[in-house]
């Protein structure tokens, strides 16, 4: 019992390290940002951080790392919407959420230390490649359709108008302009069919979020009443 309480602690404090960096990072970059002010805003010790993070340049890393966690969708019966829906809801969360939007200024080199293990573009990518491919399965492309080539330039091309929207509104119009990227993109993915049954709006994301959070709320909740107490009994202190 001691030694699973001490797990999810652990785990609860690897998070609450990973979303304060992240604020530190999206508002000061590499460079800029501190380990202290990472402590400051976690509310843990600096031996909290070092416990789980070896290095500054280590906790970026886990920023990068922690965006795959917050990709979230539905599944559907159209693999091609949930290729959309990707999109859609990380362009709807990332000027909301400091961890995709951290990890993207540490990803793509909009600072000055830019490289982490490839930054977060592969992993975008290989997510929509297997999307791809089993809506290449179901029969939803067109021949020409090569999902590895598709994911790539999707992918780029997000992350382009991401870049463009962060610099010219600071992504106020992200969903605008990701709605229409998609609008212009999927008749030459989609077959007709298809095509015609997709959801393209620009509020495409924040639905499919609020659909999310429903399904959530409708779980059952974990009775932490008893983890605490025996947390308490265990003589648990902060970590």
């Amino acid at each position: 019992m001691v030694a699973v309480v001490r797990q999810e602690r652990a785990v609860r404090t690897r998070r609450l390290i990973l979303e304060a960096a992240a604020s530190v990072f999206d508002e000061h970059g590499y460079e800029g940002a501190t380990i202290g002010e990472v402590v400051a805003r976690a509310g843990v010790t600096r031996g909290a951080v070092y416990f789980h993070f070896a290095s500054k340049r280590e906790l970026a890393q886990g920023v990068v790392d922690e965006q795959f966690g917050r990709d979230e969708i539905p599944e559907r019966h159209c693999k091609l919407q949930e290729f959309v829906d990707l999109g859609m809801v990380v362009a709807h969360l990332m000027p909301r959420d400091p961890v995709l939007s951290a990890g993207a200024r540490l990803s793509l080199g909009q600072d000055v230390f830019g490289d982490f293990s490839g930054g977060a573009a592969p992993g975008w990518i290989q997510r929509a490649e297997s999307v791809l491919e089993t809506a290449g399965r179901r029969g939803e492309l067109l021949p020409q359709v090569v999902p590895a080539e598709t994911a790539w330039l999707v992918t780029g091309a997000w992350t382009g108008v991401q870049i463009q929207s962060q610099k010219m509104s600071g992504r106020a119009d992200l969903e605008r302009r990701i709605a229409s990227l998609y609008q212009h993109v999927m008749p030459s993915v989609a077959v007709p069919g298809v095509l015609a049954t997709l959801d393209l709006a620009v509020d495409r994301g924040a639905r499919v979020v609020a659909e999310l959070a429903a399904s959530r709320a409708a779980e059952p909740v974990a009775d932490e009443t008893a983890g605490r107490g025996a947390e308490e009994a265990a003589g648990i202190g902060s970590a």
